[in-house]
C-alpha cells in the first residue's frame, strides 16, 4: 500500500507543471525547397530557425527548473527508483528536444545546400 501511495505522490508531482509551465515550442512550419525558394524566403526561415533554437534553449531550462523544483518539493519523500525516474523523465524530454532541433537544423542546411548549389555566386 505504501508502493501504491508513494507511486501516486509521484505521478502527482510529475503531471502537474510538466506540459502546462514548459510548452513544447513548435519547429517553422515549413522549410522551402531550396532548389526553388528565393533569397528571401530561405533568410525568413533561418530567422524562424534561429527563433526555435532560443525557444527550445527556453525550454530546456524550463524542464531543468521543473526538474529541480519537483525534486526540491519532495525533498526526503522520494526514493531512490523514484528520483531516477524524475532523472530519466527530465532527461528524455531533453534529448527529444534535442534531436528535433538538430532535425529541423538538419533539413534546413540540406535545403540551404541546394540553393546555393542552384545560385552560385557570381565574381
Amino acid at each position: 500500500m505504501k508502493a501504491l501511495i508513494a507511486a501516486a505522490a509521484l505521478a502527482a508531482l510529475m503531471a502537474g507543471p510538466v506540459h502546462a509551465d514548459c510548452p513544447y515550442p513548435a519547429p517553422p512550419e515549413k522549410i522551402p525547397d531550396g532548389n526553388t525558394a528565393s533569397l528571401s524566403e530561405m533568410v525568413a526561415v533561418k530567422k524562424q530557425i534561429a527563433d526555435y533554437d532560443a525557444a527550445i534553449g527556453g525550454y530546456l531550462d524550463c524542464i531543468k527548473k521543473e526538474h529541480e523544483d519537483a525534486v526540491a518539493k519532495a525533498g526526503d519523500k522520494l526514493t531512490d527508483k523514484q528520483r531516477d525516474d524524475l532523472e530519466h523523465m527530465e532527461t528524455s524530454r531533453h534529448n527529444a528536444a534535442v534531436v528535433q532541433l538538430q532535425s529541423v537544423a538538419d533539413r534546413f542546411n540540406e535545403q540551404v545546400r541546394a540553393y546555393k548549389a542552384k545560385n552560385p555566386k557570381k565574381e
